[in-house]
């Protein structure tokens, strides 16, 4: 009964260890280094300054001219090395009308949307096929479930702005589209596991730049 004892809070100390807070205030990332699955290591804090914890890549968005007429720019771990170990980010999006973000997934992190200007039909898609959508007007926000199919869409006559933010530093992301029809998995292989005719699927591997 005294080993069962002492194992039980051996058990309880370890678990209570594991999930201790950080002792670091924070963690910038030093992108010179390689990354871990534990995410960069420190720079040193003795280099870190207030420019650090700002980021102003949000000025200078991308360009829309492009077959989705969307642009993204990311305020992730790599762009922004002040959210290493902090399990957040963000991004700034712009549609142009008829534009839209192709049905997607982030493996990482969960999404939250905040639409600026103009508006946007976007939803998601449950685990059990069940889908969430709904038309957001200026500052309307809507959540996707970490790793759930998800799509943007600008329904309006003007372009569509947007503030998105993870809860991740990295939330990683899967173009559907491109993951199904982008790669070199055999095409018969592709017919059987997907359901859709073998030279339909060779139309989208031409298309979205997939061999075999």
């Amino acid at each position: 009964m005294s080993q069962l004892f002492n194992l039980f809070f051996f058990i309880l100390f370890m678990t209570s260890f594991s999930k201790a807070d950080p002792l670091q205030d924070f963690c910038v990332a030093d992108l010179s280094l390689p990354q871990s699955p534990a995410g960069y290591s420190c720079k040193s804090v003795s280099e870190v300054t207030v420019d650090d914890f700002v980021f102003t890549g949000f000025r200078n968005p991308g360009n829309t001219s492009n077959p989705n007429m969307v642009s993204l720019t990311p305020a992730f771990v790599a762009q922004w090395p002040a959210l290493n170990g902090l399990g957040v980010s963000a991004a700034y999006v712009e549609i142009a009308p008829g534009g839209r973000a192709p049905i997607h997934s982030h493996p990482g992190g969960t999404e939250l949307i905040v639409v600026i200007e103009g508006t946007i039909l976007t939803g998601f898609i449950s685990s059990s096929n069940k889908v969430y959508m709904k038309k957001l007007e200026a500052h309307d926000a809507l959540i996707f479930p970490q790793g759930l199919l998800h799509f943007q869409v600008n329904s309006g006559s003007v372009k569509a702005k947007a503030i998105v933010s993870f809860s991740s530093s990295n939330p990683g992301v899967q173009l559907t589209p491109l993951a199904l029809f982008g790669n070199d998995l055999p095409s018969e292989i592709l017919e059987k596991v997907s359901s859709i005719d073998v030279a339909e699927v060779k139309k989208l591997k031409a298309i979205f730049g997939g061999t075999n």
